[in-house]
């Protein structure tokens, strides 16, 4: 188990991009780099975590959370998601499964009934074959500053 304190939370590069599609890879999961986002990672020197954020509608989007299989359950997420949304301005919205509302309404996350149409429109398509609920997390404080009431699972 890696000691969760030694993990170094940073962006990568348009380079490093394919690094990220290999860790998903490696984790058996289908998610790949956002093309036009910019891409955050937790690492041990390796990627052990990793998400992507678009610019989308004065905000932004977030997708690609996810944590290697054997490092869950240790606040890696909040943190790397803290981290990442940090020094952004503008909301930030993601779509997930009703399963992790409340993981996510621990992330500072709230049901978000009301959808810039780029994403509005994505989200219908989705919902066509699972279903996802909308969530937004407002950015109150001003890039650069600390996140006020941040809660890490």
């Amino acid at each position: 188990m890696i000691p969760v304190t030694d993990l170094r939370f940073c962006s990568l590069s348009g380079l490093e991009q394919p690094l990220l599609n290999k860790f998903y890879k490696s984790q058996g999961s289908p998610m790949r780099a956002a093309a036009n986002g910019q891409c955050w990672v937790a690492r041990d020197p390796g990627i052990v975590a990793a998400l992507c954020l678009s610019p989308v509608a004065n905000g932004h989007w977030l997708t690609g959370l996810w944590v290697a299989n054997a490092l869950r359950k240790q606040r890696i997420a909040g943190r790397l998601i803290d981290e990442a949304v940090r020094s952004i301005e503008g909301p930030v919205w993601l779509f997930c499964h009703p399963d992790l509302q409340a993981f996510y309404e621990r992330q500072g996350f709230a049901l978000c009934p009301d959808l810039p149409a780029p994403l509005a429109e994505r989200l219908s398509r989705y919902q066509r074959s699972k279903p996802l609920l909308a969530m937004i997390r407002a950015q109150s404080s001003l890039a650069g500053s600390s996140p006020g009431n941040s809660t890490s699972v």
